[in-house]
């Protein structure tokens, strides 16, 4: 186990910005955003105060979670976590994320592991106070691409993405909440494609057998998601919540109703607060001025302002309302209602007895421009806990890395660096030096003639130019040509390069934002995901590499 800097991960690559960065090492510079820090036991304390105080139906809040859970087929652990919440000492820990297929990027596991064992940690250290960890299935999103794919290592070291496609083609239309599109018989495809890219290994059968227990035909995105989680964490106590759903909805109508007869207040209020932030940092989220979308005929539409005063339209459609038509909306059919990511929040913690959020670097960012949303709702905004942030280094790459001098960070700074790095090492010419003094001879050379012809004839200088620049176009032409000529001559050397960044940095990002856990199940049994909980520290704050 080792652990890495976040300041020395390419935002590119890594996505760690620098408001991420003040964030996590120097919180004194963004405490103005927040509400707390996630270092501080005072302000935990604070913020477990603010959110006791607050009143709201733990019973009935207790009921929907029940329900859900149970027709998820959780565990007594977690039966006996909602039960925990009916009582005012007890908060949630929150973190959640679109219902991708089985189960999205690693990241998703690590926001749950982050979850877990914050939850435990807090409950050791604020005794007699309870803490649940509970994840909100973000299944009400319409964009299907977010979560119809996955991608593993091949048995070539390539990193290959395989989709899942409705009736074999991707949706040409707005489909709605996505964590209730059902699969259809392209299952198999996908299953069948999954199998030809895995390797063959003694736990293949299994995996493939538990993947298809929870992901069949006419079972839901978020179903299969719920199911196949509660397998991983079934012993944790992990807490669902599916906020498509029409209990869950009528509980938000408050918040719901005061969007619609306030705007654009709210979006104003993200406006200003963006603009602070962006003096010094960059505004992740744009606000809209009705921060809500409406299911209809199918699909899920933002809803719009019209220029005549008091009516609304669907984005996208012809579809109008009235200003009352939809506050009756509200109130009559909240369930068609689904707020957007700078209501979401809001309405998470306003359900919730929340005390933390367990977030990644995007979302810390738009945190960031939300406190004024918590306080227009009177809301109390959570501590935003940095989700753990993990590289799964295997041993047989430890042999390219000791081969050639390298370490592991440099494959998250830039991949041709190191490519170039090893070529230097193996090459007997140092062809940035040999060009730059092939450079340098003809730059004083022209120099001379630059100086000779303004003595003869200066509108000889014109041309001399033409011919500088040509000169250095044909030589970076031909150094190109060369590096090109050096890379193939060690080709196996980038091979085994091009292997190691396939695995720690797929399609230029981070593993953690790229590979499924399939791939690592396959590998190392199905009781991986509860050996990785036992090896992932949460509370170091920097990225860690755990060696397989």
């Amino acid at each position: 186990m080792s652990w890495i800097d976040f300041r020395e991960i390419s935002n590119n690559v890594g996505g760690f910005s620098l408001l991420f960065h003040d964030y996590v090492y120097d919180f004194e510079k963004v405490r103005e955003f927040y509400n707390g820090d996630f270092r501080s036991a005072e302000d935990f304390q604070s913020i477990m105060g603010a959110t006791k105080a607050r009143l709201r139906d733990r019973n009935r809040l207790a009921n929907v979670l029940r329900r859900q859970n149970q027709s998820y087929g959780c565990g007594d652990k977690t039966l006996e976590n909602i039960d925990l919440l009916k009582d005012d000492a007890t908060f949630a820990v929150v973190t959640g994320q679109q219902v991708g297929i089985l189960g999205g990027p690693m990241y998703t596991l690590y926001k749950i592991i982050s979850a877990i064992k914050l939850s435990n940690e807090l409950t050791r250290r604020h005794p007699p106070c309870r803490f649940v960890p509970v994840f909100w299935l973000e299944g009400e999103d319409h964009d299907f691409a977010e979560v119809n794919a996955i991608t593993v290592i091949t048995r070539e070291n390539l990193a290959q993405r395989i989709e899942y496609l409705i009736d074999g083609k991707f949706p040409d239309k707005n489909i709605g909440a996505v964590g209730n599109v059902t699969f259809d018989g392209s299952l198999a495809s996908f299953f069948e494609k999954l199998d030809e890219t895995l390797v063959n290994t003694e736990f293949k059968p299994h995996l493939l057998s538990l993947l298809q227990t929870h992901y069949v035909p006419g079972a839901s995105f978020a179903n299969a998601f719920v199911g196949l989680l509660n397998a991983f964490f079934h012993e944790f106590g992990l807490v669902f919540i599916n906020s498509n759903d029409k209990e869950v909805k009528e509980m938000l109508v408050p918040v719901f109703q005061r969007e619609v007869r306030e705007f654009p207040k709210i979006g104003q209020e993200v406006i200003d607060r963006s603009a602070e932030l962006e003096e010094r940092y960059h505004a992740q989220v744009k606000p809209k001025a009705v921060n809500l979308f409406l299911f209809h005929k199918g699909g899920r539409y933002l809803i719009e302002p019209r220029k005549r005063e008091g009516d609304f339209a669907l984005k996208g459609t012809r579809h109008t309302l009235t200003k009352d038509e939809l506050d009756s909306l509200v109130t009559t059919s909240p369930e068609l209602l689904s707020p957007n990511v700078v209501l979401r929040p809001v309405c998470q913690d306003y359900l919730l007895p929340t005390v933390a959020y367990v977030g990644g670097p995007s979302e810390i960012a738009y945190f960031a421009q939300l406190r004024p949303v918590y306080s227009y709702y009177d809301v109390t905004m959570p501590i935003i806990y940095p989700r753990a942030s993990v590289t799964l280094f295997e041993e047989k790459l430890e042999n390219v890395l000791e081969k050639y001098n390298l370490q592991l960070v440099d494959f998250f700074r830039d991949d041709e660096d190191v490519g170039r790095k090893v070529i230097d090492q193996l090459s007997e010419v140092d062809v940035d030096s040999v060009f730059v003094s092939a450079s340098n001879d003809i730059g004083n050379m022209l120099s001379q003639l630059n100086f000779a012809l303004n003595q003869i004839d200066q509108t000889l200088l014109g041309p001399l130019e033409s011919t500088r620049s040509k000169m250095e176009e044909s030589l970076n032409l031909l150094k190109e040509k060369t590096l090109e000529a050096q890379r193939k001559k060690h080709e196996i050397a980038m091979r085994q390069v091009l292997k190691v960044t396939n695995h720690v940095c797929p399609n230029a990002t981070l593993q953690e934002r790229e590979l499924n856990v399939a791939y690592f199940l396959n590998k190392y049994g199905l009781e991986f995901v509860q050996w990785l909980t036992g090896e992932i520290l949460v509370d170091k704050f920097r990225h860690q590499v755990v060696r397989l």
